[in-house]
């Protein structure tokens, strides 16, 4: 279990200037740059088929840019920027919100990367996972895995097969066919606006590029998610929304309880504020599901902190249904901007410069801990759908105990490592 975080110091944390409604993700930006976005995510015409890294056969169009699958030490980052654009788009951090978190800043955690090379083996080891679970002629478990963030594009073609449907529902009738007091929530709900609509636009992109990450279909389309759309299937809950990507407390506890009495057994959580939540807590520890939380994007000058001293939430709960996640750059160094700490974060993840969908059928990349959260994600559902032998604490403890270790974490991570999907496959639980 990790460290438990003295109250005291979480009561300080309390005493801020955010309005206590207020409940920020990492998708926050300033109004200027979101009235630019809101204009037009463009869709990309690329005339190469593939990028710089490795051509894995069989997947989707654009899946050699996806360097955190197979990274053969030639991903150059120039190439992935002259084809797609970046919507990271926290340009300003909010200082008339100081609790406010945020994608990483890009004028303090670019300087130098256009020359940072790439190291082979900094990925997820996913090929092996991959082949040991086409291969496998066993029954595969269904998994359903929330994302409770802004909402996703559920039109989008990558994700369009990927989605949970709820099965007492019938679309458009407007009527509560299942009872469960929510009209039409067929792939999820809207918990920010109170309606089933899960996609408003560009504001939805962080959600829309999670949802990616974690179960893009595998092949024929433009990106490949770590998870795939055959057993594993997504719920979109928007519980965050706006040009600041804001949303409630109490928006996300209901999307939460909703998630669990629908059937979803792991949770993505890319959003996070330095405010404890006593409700927010509560429902977490009480909740059955795996919680796969993204650790937090430093400080207003862009550094990583140290969440053992300074806890981010809800990443740094102490409890056993929780998996912390650091950001990993493509040469194995924890990323500038991405939290550590010894006891509060379990593993770090590939999070820096990572492409995935955006509204509008196009693709875009993102960097922070916010895109490292869902590789566990994805990895975990895998894993959970693949060894169908284990519990969900057992996967929690199987991704923690195969985690690839590298001395950038040393002394940084509880595991002192990367998540390593295809060890994380052969794990074998310890007799009791």
């Amino acid at each position: 279990m990790k460290r438990l975080f003295p109250r005291a110091l979480a009561a300080v944390l309390c005493l801020s200037s955010l309005p206590a409604c207020c409940f920020y993700s990492y998708a926050a930006e300033n109004s200027a740059l979101q009235t630019a976005v809101e204009n037009a995510i463009p869709t990309f015409s690329i005339s190469e088929e593939y990028g710089p890294g490795a051509l894995l056969s069989g997947l989707g169009q654009y899946t050699s840019f996806q360097w955190y699958l197979d990274n053969q030490g030639t991903f150059l980052l120039s190439s992935l920027k002259q084809k797609f654009s970046s919507i990271n788009y926290a340009y300003g951090f909010p200082h008339n919100n100081p609790d406010a978190v945020y994608l990483p800043l890009p004028g303090y955690n670019t300087a130098g990367y256009e020359n940072l090379m790439a190291v082979p083996g900094i990925d997820l080891n996913i090929i092996p996972a991959w082949e040991l679970y086409d291969s496998s002629e066993s029954e595969k478990r269904e998994v359903v895995v929330a994302i409770i963030d802004t909402g996703a594009d559920t039109s989008h073609p990558d994700l369009e097969e990927s989605l949970w449907t709820n099965p007492g529902e019938i679309p458009g009738d407007g009527i509560d066919n299942d009872g469960n007091g929510y009209i039409d929530d067929i792939h999820g709900w809207n918990f920010y606006m109170g309606q089933a609509s899960l996609c408003s636009g560009n504001e939805d992109s962080h959600g829309t590029h999670t949802a990616g990450i974690i179960a893009a279909k595998r092949d024929g389309g433009g990106i490949s998610g770590i998870a795939g759309d055959t057993h594993v299937k997504i719920m979109v809950l928007k519980a965050l929304g706006g040009p600041m990507g804001i949303g409630s407390p109490e928006s996300i506890i209901k999307a939460i309880r909703y998630a669990e009495a629908n059937g979803a057994s792991i949770c993505n959580l890319s959003l996070g504020t330095t405010r404890y939540y006593e409700n927010l807590d509560q429902a977490i520890r009480d909740s059955k599901m795996l919680f796969v939380i993204a650790a937090g994007n430093g400080d207003n000058g862009g550094n990583g902190i140290d969440t053992d001293s300074i806890p981010v939430y809800p990443a740094s709960l102490p409890y056993d249904n929780i998996i912390s996640v650091a950001s990993l750059n493509y040469d194995g160094s924890l990323a500038k901007s991405s939290n550590y700490g010894a006891a509060s974060v379990d593993l770090a993840a590939p999070g820096s410069y990572i492409l995935s969908t955006v509204p509008g059928g196009s693709y875009a990349f993102f960097s922070g801990t916010s895109m490292a959260a869902p590789m566990v994600t994805g990895t975990a559902a895998l894993l959970y759908s693949y060894r169908t032998d284990l519990e969900l604490k057992d996967i929690r403890q199987a991704l923690l105990d195969t985690a690839h270790p590298l001395d950038s974490l040393d002394g940084k991570v509880l595991s002192g490592g990367m998540v390593d999907a295809g060890a994380a496959f052969g794990w074998q639980k310890p007799q009791e």
